[in-house]
């Protein structure tokens, strides 16, 4: 899926995320850091929006955060353009100004954000160590990916972006083969993550590491994934975190049971309505 930018005059020998993006990184140089001068609170909206696209490395991130703060829907398009402006760089380092512009995308919101953060990691604007930010920006706006870029994820040699990609995934032959592998990965995250997200496909083969997890440390997506692959032994340990003291948690078991179409998990359900009478 990686494949060369075509272009050798780049400082950090870019190379693309995804082939076939169609995008060539900019060829001029990086933008040079200066001295803030720039009070980002003390800017009206109109201001600030304007100001993001000219600002380099001292001003802009603190400009893209105060954005993502306002939670600026026009500021979407502005962070579009100013996270395509560096694309090209960033092969071995973290861009503080693509970070920005992706944290505050997500700070942001919305459908508009999220479609966003797809095409910007979809043509490869974002390489490196930032597709970290850019994956879990990507994550945490539910953004929709293709298959093949949700794959390169989960294949990535980065576990945070193996994790955050999990909650890109979709049901698919190629896409639960990989998150059935990952079950078995190094990092401990990324199994219960993979675990997760196979469970909410409806894919028995994550039942046994979710049940293991569940009687270990339960988590809300985790209680809100075993729904729909539940065997007895989960209905079980789902009533034991519903009449537990964490009210997120036993909230989130009860729904979960009331989803589970089995006597058993009825039973439960019945037994928790009559100790709370």
């Amino acid at each position: 899926m990686i494949g060369s930018s075509g272009d050798d005059s780049i400082p950090d020998g870019q190379l693309d995320l995804f082939s076939g993006s169609g995008f060539l990184p900019a060829t001029q140089p990086a933008p040079l850091a200066r001295h803030s001068v720039i009070a980002p609170a003390e800017l009206d909206d109109a201001a600030l929006l304007a100001a993001i696209p000219a600002s380099g490395v001292a001003d802009g991130p603190s400009l893209a955060a105060e954005a993502g703060r306002r939670r600026l829907a026009n500021a979407i398009p502005v962070l579009e353009g100013y996270c395509r402006r560096f694309a090209g760089y960033g092969m071995n380092r973290a861009l503080p100004e693509q970070v920005a512009a992706l944290d505050a995308l997500a700070a942001i919101g919305g459908p508009d954000a999220a479609r966003i953060v797809a095409q910007i990691m979809v043509r490869g604007w974002v390489q490196g160590p930032a597709v970290a930010s850019a994956a879990a920006a990507a994550a945490r706006l539910k953004s929709r990916l293709p298959a093949d870029a949700v794959l390169a994820l989960l294949r990535h040699a980065d576990p945070t972006v193996r994790r955050h990609a999990c909650l890109l995934a979709r049901s698919g032959g190629e896409v639960i083969a990989t998150l059935t592998d990952l079950l078995g990965d190094l990092h401990g995250d990324v199994r219960t993550e993979a675990a997760c997200a196979l469970g909410r496909m409806g894919c028995t083969q994550a039942v046994p590491l979710l049940k293991l997890t569940l009687s270990q440390a339960p988590t809300v997506p985790m209680i809100q994934a075993v729904a729909a692959v539940a065997d007895e032994d989960c209905i079980v340990l789902l009533g034991r975190i519903a009449e537990g003291t964490a009210p997120d948690l036993a909230a989130a078991a009860v729904e979960a049971l009331a989803a589970i179409e089995h006597p058993l998990a009825e039973r439960r359900l019945e037994r928790l309505r009559q100790a709370r009478c």
